[in-house]
């Protein structure tokens, strides 16, 4: 009669934090979030989020879905989905993105690549014959 909602055990709920004076050297892969409010030097893989804060920095490799940066970032930087620059923000070297949001007084010294949005409109030969003549 009652129909139980079910729950979506897929989604991880992860948040791991690097805190202000922590500094790691080394790569780092997780499915959840991350917050940088420290110091590190190598590589972030993830599947979620990584948020640079203001008093965080990261040099070496960042893959991720979406990043919001607000420290300094120098590397290769991956987003699949969303990178937003807060106005403190500071990148330079690589960075690959889909979306790109960036506030005033941000510094983006990169090489951007950004996928396209753009999609290709199919046109009929025949449309095209009667077109051009």
């Amino acid at each position: 009669m009652f129909s139980e909602k079910k729950k979506n055990t897929n989604q991880v709920l992860e948040r791991n934090t690097i805190a202000k004076n922590t500094s790691i050297i080394g790569d780092i892969s997780s499915e959840g979030d991350f917050r940088v409010d420290g110091i590190v030097e190598g590589t972030i893989k993830t599947a979620g989020r990584v948020v640079i804060g203001s008093q965080g920095t990261v040099k070496g490799t960042i893959e991720c879905s979406n990043a919001d940066i607000e420290g300094h970032f120098s590397g290769k930087l991956t987003v699949t989905e969303l990178l937003s620059l807060k106005s403190t923000a500071k990148i330079e070297g690589e960075v690959f993105i889909n979306k790109l949001s960036v506030e005033p007084n941000a510094t983006f010294n990169a090489t951007c690549t950004m996928k396209s949005g753009v999609k290709e409109l199919k046109t009929d030969e025949r449309s095209k014959a009667e077109k051009t003549a």
